[in-house]
């Protein structure tokens, strides 16, 4: 069982803060931190430094009375003894002569080599841009944070659900609940980024539309407490309970409980969809992860699993499903585990385990890169960015004061948004901008395409 919340959110007090403020930090003075040319010794001849600081000066006053022969002999003799350089500090040695180690017809495939090897992105260490989150829930168990597809970010603040839209920094409130219905426990954009579902701590499911800001309808009956992950696949909302129980919902529907999953035995804290949306992948409490296939569901009776995972011994939130191989899927344990494990959904075998040290609060595959990015929890609350696959750390990106809980990925995939128990929301530049922009794909809005039709 891993740590959930550090403190009730009834004992949560109240903030002078503005939400989702920039914080601004204070910049050195300029004149701090100032680096130092040092003069490079062995490339300095001393001898000719004192003589031109004490026999050059001479020299120079005596030059009017000098004969133009004696003047002549002068020079002739100075460059002879080779004493007419004019700079007596050097900074650097002239660097030597390359050495060709190899036959100059290997030379062109060589430099034709080096051309095309691909440079080394830089990975920013700071975050971009830092907003307050006054009054967010420090719960590891909720999913607080979400980027839709219309490049607008969803993260419940207590009872209420703000939006910050990307494109030109403005926030918004959507809607704050009752006091006897929260805290929000969870929000996950519908596909169409328009849509967002809302999962509360009082059992209920609320559907707003973000645009029109307005509620479409409450699903009830799904659960017997509160909601803590959410997963859209189409028209479906899967829902995930502090009970154990996973629920599918079509929203198009009035009656809209069609399918119900049970495995787990404590609450389910992660949920995802594989891109096919064949596959469901779920994390509990009881430090279980069950792999459900559609084809397998049955709208009569409770679901049997594809697999079932054991391996982690602690709390499994983390779930990520690979976007250049549709069957390998990510999962993270908790601070009782802190491994990442590596899984084939086809057989169910574990493929790699890594230990990362501490908590794995969450798990995000880069879109353009072979690349994966946990966020984590005591001692140092940092992102840590991996090679896949062979799990070399290529950057750990701190900042944090706090366990690192929640992290959302822009719609281009280059941006991360995590949000910490330190209540501050970062942004971070840690994926790189795609070599090739790829055509968006098509928008699909058929999750709420006939909600005209509910009564």
């Amino acid at each position: 069982m891993d740590a959930g919340s550090l403190n009730s959110f009834s004992n949560l007090k109240g903030q002078s803060r503005c939400p989702l403020q920039e914080q601004l930090l204070q910049r050195k003075n300029s004149k701090e931190n100032m680096d130092r040319f040092i003069p490079n010794r062995s490339a300095m001849d001393f001898d000719y430094a004192h003589y031109m600081l004490t026999e050059g000066r001479k020299i120079k006053e005596n030059q009017t009375a000098c004969s133009p022969a004696r003047e002549a002999y002068r020079k002739q003799l100075a460059e002879t003894l080779n004493m007419n350089r004019t700079r007596i500090l050097a900074f650097k040695n002239k660097p030597p002569a390359p050495v060709e180690l190899f036959p100059s017809e290997h030379s062109t495939a060589s430099a034709h080599l080096t051309k095309s090897a691909k440079p080394r992105r830089h990975i920013p260490q700071s975050s971009e841009r830092t907003l307050d989150a006054p009054d967010l829930v420090d719960d590891f168990y909720l999913n607080l944070l979400d980027w839709g597809s219309s490049n607008v970010l969803a993260i419940a603040l207590g009872n209420t659900v703000y939006l910050w839209d990307a494109s030109d920094s403005s926030t918004s409130e959507l809607v704050t609940v009752d006091d006897e219905n929260g805290p929000v426990t969870s929000v996950n954009w519908a596909p169409d980024g328009r849509h967002i579902a809302i999962g509360l701590n009082n059992s209920e499911v609320q559907l707003w539309d973000s645009t029109a800001n307005r509620q479409l309808r409450t699903l009830r009956g799904c659960h017997r407490s509160r909601v803590g992950s959410m997963a859209w696949n189409n028209h479906i909302l899967t829902t995930g309970g502090m009970d154990g129980q996973i629920v599918n919902n079509d929203v198009r529907i009035r009656s809209h409980v069609v399918e119900t999953y049970r495995g787990h035995q404590q609450e389910v804290c992660g949920l995802k969809w594989s891109a096919s949306g064949q596959q469901l992948a779920s994390g509990g409490n009881d430090n279980v992860v069950h792999i459900w296939d559609r084809s397998m569901a049955s709208s009569n009776s409770p679901t049997q699993w594809l697999h079932r995972l054991e391996e982690h011994t602690s709390a499994v939130k983390a779930l990520a499903w690979c976007p250049f191989q549709s069957n390998l899927l990510a999962t993270g344990g908790g601070g009782g585990d802190r491994t990442i494990k590596f899984w084939n959904t086809h057989t169910g075998a574990c493929l790699n385990s890594v230990d990362t040290g501490s908590q794995v609060c969450s798990l995000l595959w880069s879109k353009n890169e072979r690349e994966l990015l946990s966020s984590h929890g005591f001692t140092q609350n940092q992102l840590t960015l991996w090679k896949y696959p062979s799990m070399v750390k290529m950057a750990e990106l701190t900042g944090h004061t706090s366990r690192v809980l929640y992290m959302a990925q822009s719609p281009d995939g280059c941006t991360v948004a995590s949000a910490a128990g330190d209540e501050t929301l970062r942004f971070w530049n840690v994926f790189g901008v795609p070599e090739v922009a790829k055509t968006a794909p098509k928008v699909n809005r058929e999750p709420f395409s006939q909600l005209n039709r509910i009564r």
